[in-house]
């Protein structure tokens, strides 16, 4: 990585910046933060298809969503369907952790909120 960082430095100022390379080059070196932290982490994904795979339906029906009746009624469903989708992930039956946190939450301390979460 520190050799691919010093090459492309080399080359920012050799070549011309509206070519291939030189876009290529920029837009590498824009991201270098980003292509560091997934190449020395073993947990971060390459790409986002899961994620994109997960929203599809939601997206795909969004003209049905148009007529929620208000905005915030419109981010309560968007934050039921968060919680869905990160069910589907984690293997946890969505009506049994629906049923469980609304059951705990009462008791639990606003610092807690996240042993909530599907995934714990």
């Amino acid at each position: 990585m520190d050799q691919l960082q010093s090459w492309l430095e080399e080359q920012k100022g050799q070549v011309l910046p509206k070519s291939a390379i030189g876009k290529a080059i920029h837009y590498t070196y824009a991201q270098w933060n980003k292509l560091r932290r997934y190449a020395e982490s073993g947990e971060v994904q390459m790409d986002n298809n899961l994620v994109e795979n997960t929203i599809r339906p939601v997206a795909l029906g969004r003209k049905n969503y148009l007529f929620a009746g208000s905005h915030d009624a419109a981010r309560w469903a968007a934050m039921i369907y968060s919680f869905m989708a990160t069910c589907k992930l984690q293997n946890v039956e969505p009506r049994q952790w629906l049923t469980n946190t609304l059951s705990n939450i009462q008791d639990t301390k606003l610092n807690d909120l996240e042993k909530l979460l599907p995934r714990n």
